[in-house]
């Protein structure tokens, strides 16, 4: 399995071309091979693929916009086969029940989506929180969308933190979807539902990495969506150094 930086973290560093450059190279300088493109300003196909090759990094997959998706998954397949990416993710969905945002319209709007960005040679991923750990109809709304979306069609970048924070087990969950998480954000969780750097948290990621090898995860994100005040470099770099001491790189 690879390690991976998601850019979302040094999203404050990526909203101009020159700045989002920049923090490439500074991932790139701390060690990591692999980003996951989201959160940052719009840019050309070509002009990742430039930066990516120059950095020395490949992009495992992205949070694309939903509207951007919803109404050009051709287009959203081709530039991330340019850019050599074959995962294209989906980063949030509210599940306000309440207000009719139900795992069935979620299927009928995004299930069109998934075919075609299959049929453009780039699967669809779909990314948790904690709200997909809710019930509706009696059932949890992650089961729902693993039943109702095939597994070419669809997989799932599950994110450790999250899950965790639904009251479920991701080494659990890793194993319920195997074989369709090529993808994982490695989050951890400390006292008070804090973020922090990988392994300064309280989350069991010996129990995680195995779930994720025996599920075929391929991909392995690092992800910290509050730093809190600290540099956000600084906490990846802390991660990563504690994935290599883990003997993962």
């Amino acid at each position: 399995m690879k390690t991976g930086a998601q850019l979302y973290t040094v999203r404050g560093f990526t909203q101009t071309l020159e700045s989002f450059s920049e923090a490439l190279k500074k991932v790139a300088d701390i060690g990591y091979r692999t980003v996951q493109v989201s959160g940052t300003c719009e840019f050309e196909a070509g002009w990742l693929k430039n930066e990516l090759i120059k950095n020395g990094l490949e992009c495992a997959v992205t949070h694309t916009p939903p509207q951007k998706l919803l109404n050009e998954p051709e287009k959203v397949a081709e530039e991330h086969l340019e850019f050599g990416c074959r995962y294209a993710g989906l980063g949030w969905n509210a599940f306000n029940l309440a207000d009719g945002d139900t795992p069935e319209k979620f299927v009928e709007k995004y299930l069109p989506v998934s075919k075609k960005l299959y049929d453009g040679g780039v699967k669809f991923m779909y990314h948790n929180h904690d709200r997909e750990f809710q019930k509706s109809g009696g059932r949890l709304i992650i089961d729902i969308l693993a039943d109702a979306f095939p597994e070419e069609l669809m997989g799932f970048i599950v994110d450790t933190f999250w899950v965790q924070a639904s009251g479920a087990d991701p080494a659990l969950w890793l194993k319920k979807l195997s074989g369709r998480c090529p993808c994982i954000h490695l989050k951890d969780f400390s006292y008070g539902r804090k973020f922090a750097p990988i392994g300064e948290g309280n989350m069991n990621f010996p129990a995680i990495f195995y779930a994720a090898e025996e599920a075929g995860t391929e991909y392995m994100l690092v992800e910290q969506d509050d730093c809190y005040g600290e540099d956000p470099f600084d906490c990846l770099k802390r991660s990563y150094d504690y994935l290599k001491a883990n003997g993962f790189e």
